[in-house]
């Protein structure tokens, strides 16, 4: 019973009525079709008795077929515009749909920003914001100093000179390594095995 009195939901009902008029539209321009190919075999057919007629001599049959004609091909114009006017139709009705469709998601979108706005009202988002930048401000002067104190305390570890020598004192004692070992060995070797006899 509370059905029957219940409004219909247009988000169900205004789909509905769309894939309805689509389909209607669909249906009349297939027949429109139909008839134009009907009319366009009439056409051949009284183009033929036409020329038929003419060889034969008969002009008034020829005058008579030839009224039937234009008028038929009147028809055939007639029902190009029809479902050029069809089609044209079938184009609004999307149209306004697309429209409908847009206008629910805008009023969608409203709602969500006003709620938005009584959570978030614009003075309070404005300090977040700044605090924000403070403290990200704050992040970059702490880092900043952190890789300082970092780059100082790798600086004061040890001298650049003395690193310097010992890399130069182990790449010595691993070239006296390998002259020994391919001392021992064919002096001809390939550079791939030497490289070999020094690992």
């Amino acid at each position: 019973m509370s059905s029957w009195f219940n409004k219909p939901d247009p988000k169900v009902i205004i789909p509905a009525q769309m894939r309805e008029n689509n389909k209607n539209i669909r249906r009349a321009n297939r027949e429109l079709e139909s008839d134009r190919r009907a009319l366009e075999r009439r056409e051949k057919e009284l183009e033929n008795e036409i020329k038929k007629l003419a060889k034969q001599g008969q002009k008034e049959a020829c005058a008579v077929l030839a009224k039937q004609l234009v008028q038929l091909r009147h028809q055939k114009t007639k029902s190009i515009g029809m479902s050029s006017k069809l089609t044209g139709i079938g184009a609004q009705n999307n149209h306004l749909y697309s429209m409908n469709k847009m206008s629910q998601v805008m009023g969608n979108t409203v709602s969500t920003m006003k709620t938005m706005e009584k959570q978030m009202p614009a003075e309070r988002l404005a300090r977040n914001m700044r605090e924000f930048q403070m403290a990200q401000e704050r992040l970059g002067l702490s880092e900043e100093m952190m890789n300082d104190a970092l780059d100082n305390i790798l600086d004061e570890s040890g001298d650049e000179e003395e690193q310097n020598a010992i890399v130069n004192q182990v790449l010595d004692e691993i070239g006296i390594e390998c002259q020994s070992k391919v001392s021992e060995k064919i002096v001809n070797l390939s550079l791939g095995t030497f490289s070999q006899y020094c690992l």
